[in-house]
């Protein structure tokens, strides 16, 4: 089957160069069973998901001379060994040096002449552990028709449901000609489908006040974001090099839900004041100047339901937007109550906090929504300008109960969010089983002192942690 990129789609797969390849990663550390988690268990089971993800079975195929967008096309020549691949560090492996394994496995492209993912089972990790970690291209994964495929290869039981045999038969590939002869057409079939694009567009929102009254909330939260200007200088932002460097750090759920209590707020309040904290001392401990009023504005993508597709749908089953959020973290604050106190300000002041997803909610999507959702915050990012923000940081709630990879006991779980054009920092937060888990991406050469972020990280909750005593 051909269906042409959306115009999202597009221009993710446009955007990236050798220095800023546009995936999603993800990285996922299991428990090691007694028989061992085999590259063909993994191998098959992954194999019995892909129907539910059709699109990571085809690849892109582009137009003669770009005169409409590329086409998504059955790869007839798919090969799930290639994508599939197996790694091992030297055994006992250390956690550092995994690390350094998704940085060097994260600053290499994906091969567009075949579907645009990779995933990674690698072994020889220390206290009898594997890891998982896979990589998706932004174009592949829009939330909604298609989803990351962490999304659907978890499960909540540790013996994997029934699936129904799966017979694929790839379509047959277009030739170039073809795909000239159809994008001639589109052309010529172009103001009669911007008509009918309008015309759906209008029935399709226009039904209600009430959806009249989010879209303008929406375009106004757009508008709000493009008039904030650009942001303040920062060495955060700079020429982004070819190369990486990836650290993790973790945090109990309990201790952010002890500060929120107390200082009633929101955990994604807390998460934010503890990265400005962090952030206030790695500036501090490069010599950096920071006065009193010093910020660092970050985007911070929430997600939220529409109150109509909430309605439609039911509780649990709608899959939420993601809405830009551009907060000024107050780095120059030395107060760690304070700063706390002006994020939670910006957030109430967010015209979208009233329609903030439930954790509660979103965890009852089937599978394990959070690669799929830090996807859908990239995607925002995106939209705007990358002079408007210094850094881009995805905060989404995963499940709090015990989830399985392949019938093994997914233990951590990391986002390794993709870095934008001149930002040599990304973070990544995801909420699984009582802990927040934070994947750290940097550029190798411009934050070779990122190691000390996990450190920096834990002081700044400790300040808040004993200020709420």
């Amino acid at each position: 089957m051909v269906t042409r990129l959306s115009a999202s789609d597009a221009s993710f797969y446009h955007l990236e160069n050798t220095a800023t390849p546009m995936y999603v990663g993800s990285l996922s550390i299991v428990r090691k069973p007694r028989a061992g988690l085999s590259y063909d268990t993994l191998l098959e089971t992954i194999e019995r998901r892909l129907p539910q993800i059709p699109r990571y079975r085809q690849k892109v195929r582009e137009v003669t001379l770009g005169l409409a967008r590329p086409v998504w096309v059955d790869d007839p020549d798919f090969d799930i060994t290639y994508h599939v691949r197996r790694s091992a560090l030297p055994s006992p492996g250390s956690d550092a040096q995994l690390h350094e394994l998704i940085a060097r496995l994260g600053s290499r492209p994906l091969d567009r002449s075949r579907p645009l993912w990779e995933m990674y089972l690698i072994e020889g990790l220390a206290k009898n552990r594997l890891a998982i970690y896979t990589k998706s291209h932004q174009a592949l994964v829009n939330g909604l028709t298609a989803l990351e495929i962490g999304h659907v290869i978890a499960d909540r039981t540790q013996r994997p449901p029934t699936f129904g045999e799966d017979i694929w038969i790839p379509g047959r590939e277009p030739s170039g000609r073809q795909l000239l002869l159809g994008a001639v057409g589109d052309w010529l079939a172009r103001p009669g489908q911007q008509l009918e694009a309008a015309r759906t567009a209008i029935t399709d929102v226009a039904t209600s006040s009430a959806e009249l009254a989010d879209l303008a909330r929406r375009l106004t939260e757009v508008a709000r974001t493009v008039a904030r200007g650009t942001a303040p200088e920062s060495p955060l932002n700079t020429t982004v090099s070819r190369n990486r460097r990836f650290t993790v750090a973790s945090g109990s759920l309990a201790d952010y839900r002890k500060v929120r209590s107390r200082y009633d707020c929101d955990v994604n309040d807390v998460v934010l004041a503890v990265v400005a904290g962090a952030l206030r001392n790695w500036l501090l401990s490069r010599g950096e100047p920071v006065t009193t009023t010093s910020t660092v504005r970050a985007m911070a993508p929430t997600s939220v339901y529409p109150e109509a597709d909430l309605a439609a749908s039911g509780p649990g089953q709608a899959i939420s937007q993601v809405a830009p959020f551009l907060v000024d973290l107050p780095v120059g604050e030395g107060n760690p109550v304070v700063r706390l106190s002006q994020i939670a300000h910006a957030t109430e002041s967010h015209s979208a906090a009233a329609s903030l997803v439930d954790a509660r909610t979103i965890v009852t999507l089937s599978g394990f929504a959070p690669p799929t959702l830090h996807a859908m915050g990239t995607r925002v990012a995106t939209q705007f300008s990358a002079r408007q923000f210094n850094l881009l940081i995805t905060n989404v709630p995963g499940p709090q109960s015990q989830m399985y990879l392949a019938g093994t006991k997914l233990l951590e779980t990391y986002a390794v969010p993709p870095l934008l054009h001149n930002q040599v920092l990304a973070i990544g937060v995801t909420s699984y089983c009582g802990m927040l888990y934070f994947g750290i991406n940097a550029d190798r050469e411009a934050m070779s002192d990122v190691g000390v972020f996990p450190a920096l990280l834990a002081e700044s909750l400790e300040e808040l942690l004993e200020a709420a005593q």
